[in-house]
């Protein structure tokens, strides 16, 4: 397994988890703060477990999890941004306050990984 792909795999299961506990913290359909500081709701946690699975599910192959990564990284960085312009996420999930420097970081870290993969194997051309 190379590098990009535990990354996904590391990654899938943080935000599955991340995803199950914000439904202790706000659940149905309340609004409430994961860990005292990250505001979450139902819409929030969805989309923390999607990511996951994606995560998970892109670890299976190279090509897979370094999609994940740009991608990934690519949308957490917007929503980095988009917390600043658009901290109540339009009434839909909640993106400002310390979800700014947490999506910041998340898409950094995810973009890196994803841009700078290197197959550790034989590729199809070389085979």
């Amino acid at each position: 397994m190379t590098t990009v792909q535990r990354v996904a795999q590391l990654f899938g299961w943080i935000f599955v988890l991340i995803g199950a506990l914000g439904f202790i913290y706000a659940p149905g359909m309340q609004s409430g703060l994961l860990l005292g500081i990250f505001p979450v709701n139902l819409v929030h946690n969805i989309v923390h477990i999607l990511f996951g699975i994606w995560g998970i599910m892109s670890a299976r192959t190279f090509a897979g999890a370094r999609g994940y990564g740009q991608m990934a990284g690519i949308l957490y960085l917007v929503l980095a941004v988009a917390g600043i312009f658009f901290p109540d996420g339009f009434g839909l999930v909640p993106l400002g306050g310390n979800d700014i420097w947490l999506h910041a970081a998340l898409g950094v870290i995810l973009a890196f990984f994803g841009f700078t993969a290197k197959d550790g194997g034989m590729s199809a051309a070389a085979a």
